[in-house]
């Protein structure tokens, strides 16, 4: 069974819901995230599996609402590499809400990249209710669960040390105050609570990353003016929002972890049942930091620029919650993708129903017409191939694959894969994919040793032999000039490409030569065996 239908059928079977579900009442599934710099494209899969829970149960009749938060109210904590430091520091500690935007016309800076996700949200095909934070601070509808973190706050101390094995000092308090005379929140320590207000400190050396102004003082910690610290705070907007279905990343949801404290919290501190959990592995990219010339292509921007939406979401869909991803955009991982949407497309198009017909009716945003019309999907790696190569037309080339006139669903298609290679060519693709043909014979081709020679002159007799060029048999008629000449593979088909790339690597030498003009192959070989 498709995992969204299994973790859905577990929603449906719950006793928890059984009565909400039967009433028509809105199930709440709820996703966020901080907006404190160009957000990851990590970020994406929890935003993908509970978008998709929250698709499958509607088209089950059960009502739902997928909200995100974009966290505006947490303190600017770190300084993205990609901005003027000297600009951002005296903002460190500040709510992201108080910092300015780096394009300066945002409204401030958590809405600057928070907008910029939500806008890869849509592009992706997702449609949650969006909302900030900073608002339900400030309207009172945190007051409640503020005073009983700061009543409950030795329960607090104690959860944290019993479930995390974290140590808290004997007067700490759950609350963050935002210093009344520095406007910083970092920086500061709540001290004691009254039961109206609670006295603070904000402190110069608290953080390494802020420094706080050293002011005293006592405020009312409601309507906006404090903030619960984020584990204490997770378990406060379960409650504050009515949550019921809420996964969390591995990196929170191992015993210990920050989703065992927030579970505690909200059953012992806030005397509300934690939402329905869906642990989710990472979303890596390649294990490393990524960059490109228009930036850091670990970015869910970067990634969502990178493919059409419906390979988007293939590729945050495709694996099971617990399995990690594993995104290259500098290896194969693109033209992967496209293979494996070409495959499981064929599958439902041909009636097949199984996971892979399953997923291929998930990955397309409401409404799209590629999850129902039959079209010739064209190789994106042999798209990427043609691309380079100007004197080749890749609509003809991929009507004779066909075997068939285009349809205007199909050029609509290759122009799409055009478009989407060119870019991944220039931007992300690894060495291997990208060639320039040489008009003229390369220099170290003139190198060539006698076997490397001989080699290329059977090749040469065997082209002369078939007036067309087919991949298939170029490619076997190479293998069998490797075993009748005894030549290294390496070196042969280093000398292919050499001979009409200038490098020693490239794409599949039957294939590419068969794309070629038969005459330019032949006279290339035979420029060779006289040099």
């Amino acid at each position: 069974m498709f995992w969204a239908d299994r973790i859905c059928d577990d929603i449906q079977n719950s006793e928890r819901f059984k009565a909400k579900i039967a009433s028509g009442t809105s199930l709440v599934i709820r996703d966020e995230k901080t907006a404190s710099g160009a957000v990851h494209v990590g970020s994406m899969r929890g935003v993908a599996i509970h978008g998709l829970i929250s698709e499958v149960l509607l088209a089950r009749g059960v009502a739902n609402t997928f909200r995100y938060e974009i966290n505006d109210a947490d303190p600017m904590d770190g300084m993205p590499s990609y901005l003027d430091a000297n600009q951002f520091a005296p903002f460190m500690g500040k709510p992201l809400y108080q910092v300015p935007s780096p394009d300066g016309v945002a409204k401030n800076f958590a809405e600057f990249y928070g907008s910029e996700f939500e806008e890869v949200i849509h592009d992706t095909g997702f449609a949650p209710e969006f909302y900030r934070l900073r608002p339900f601070y400030e309207d009172g509808s945190f007051d409640e669960v503020i005073k009983m973190a700061l009543l409950k706050a030795d329960r607090i101390r104690e959860i944290y040390k019993e479930v995390s094995g974290s140590t808290k000092g004997g007067q700490w308090l759950p609350l963050s105050v935002i210093c009344e005379h520095c406007g910083k929140m970092g920086t500061t320590t709540a001290l004691s609570f009254d039961g109206e207000k609670v006295t603070y400190k904000c402190e110069p050396n608290k953080v390494e990353w802020a420094v706080g102004c050293g002011h005293e003082g006592s405020v009312s910690p409601f309507g906006g003016s404090a903030k619960l610290p984020w584990k204490v705070e997770w378990a406060a907007k379960w409650k504050v929002f009515g949550v019921d279905i809420e996964g969390a990343g591995k990196d929170h949801s191992t015993k210990g972890g920050s989703r065992d404290v927030a579970n505690h919290i909200s059953r012992e501190v806030f005397e509300h049942e934690p939402p329905f959990d869906i642990p989710y592995e990472f979303f890596l990219v390649a294990g490393k930091k990524m960059s490109s010339s228009k930036g850091n292509a670990a970015t869910a921007r970067a990634v969502a620029d990178l493919l059409p939406a419906h390979i988007f979401r293939l590729a945050l869909l495709g694996k099971e919650p617990k399995r990690q991803i594993d995104f290259d955009p500098v290896g194969d991982t693109v033209p992967l993708l496209f293979d494996w949407y070409d495959r499981i497309a064929e599958k439902a198009w041909s009636g097949i129903e199984d996971d892979d017909t399953r997923l291929f009716t998930t990955i397309h945003p409401k409404n799209s017409l590629l999850a129902v019309e039959n079209r010739f999907l064209p190789r994106f790696s042999t798209v990427a191939y043609l691309s380079q190569m100007p004197h080749i037309d890749a609509y003809d080339y991929f009507a004779g694959q066909k075997g068939s006139d285009f349809t205007k669903t199909d050029h609509a298609e290759l122009e799409q894969r055009l478009t989407y290679a060119s870019f991944w060519l220039a931007e992300y693709a690894p060495d291997d994919y990208k060639f320039e043909l040489q008009e003229e014979l390369p220099e170290a081709a003139r190198t060539f040793s006698d076997d490397q020679k001989a080699a290329l002159s059977k090749l040469e007799v065997f082209i002369e032999a078939n007036e067309t060029l087919d991949g298939q048999a170029l490619h076997a008629a190479m293998h069998d000039i490797k075993a009748e000449t005894g030549i290294d593979p390496k070196a042969f088909f280093s000398a292919i490409y050499i001979a009409f790339l200038g490098k020693e690597s490239g794409p599949k030498a039957g294939w590419f030569l068969s794309v070629l003009d038969r005459e330019f192959v032949l006279n290339r070989l035979k420029e060779i065996a006289v040099h």
